[in-house]
């Protein structure tokens, strides 16, 4: 009678052990590989990144006035596949992101005014004056002003999406193009 195929190879013998170590010795070995080659890779793409973005000098017929990243944002920006600005015309912020390839690093404003100790309040699509659709909500912290939030993110062909998900998932199965272009606008209420 015939040993089973899973018992003959998975018993606890002496020649099983060396190959299994083996294997996973070299399983490690390609881990090790892949990392290095990715560290190879990194100072080519942060030269791409250091090249400076130029950001539009208005937003719906308003001049804007570049305002500087915070320290967080700064150091968030390092690690982003893309070009983060942010900028003002006066009565609301503006975040705008070039997105060079998709990235589960652009993520919802909600999450980050949540981040931040906010309450978020009547989230929901809105269309404005030029007939674009954004996600908007309202942010609340006790003791601060409430804020105006919507989103939207923009392919290279003009398809909108208000919602990352579904934007990360049309980008990495090929379906949208880059660059994108993430805006939200932010403004007191």
């Amino acid at each position: 009678m015939s040993t089973p195929f899973f018992e003959r190879w998975f018993a606890n013998h002496f020649i099983n052990r060396i190959g299994h170590k083996t294997a996973f010795a070299l399983a490690m070995l390609l881990c090790v590989l892949w990392s290095a080659a990715a560290v190879v890779r990194a100072p080519a793409e942060q030269v791409a990144a250091a090249v400076p973005h130029e950001w539009p000098s208005e937003w719906d017929g308003v001049p804007l006035r570049p305002l500087a990243l915070s320290d967080v944002e700064q150091r968030f920006a390092e690690r982003f596949p893309g070009a983060i600005g942010r900028m003002t015309d006066g009565a609301q912020t503006l975040v705008m992101r070039e997105v060079t390839q998709p990235t589960r690093m652009l993520h919802p404003a909600a999450d980050c005014y949540r981040a931040l100790g906010y309450r978020i309040e009547q989230a929901r699509l809105e269309r404005d004056a030029q007939e674009r659709l954004w996600r908007c909500f309202v942010a609340q912290r006790h003791g601060a002003q409430k804020i105006r939030v919507c989103e939207r993110i923009v392919d290279a062909r003009g398809t909108a999406f208000t919602d990352t998900s579904s934007w990360y998932w049309a980008a990495a199965s090929g379906q949208s193009h880059g660059p994108w272009q993430a805006v939200t606008v932010a403004r007191p209420i």
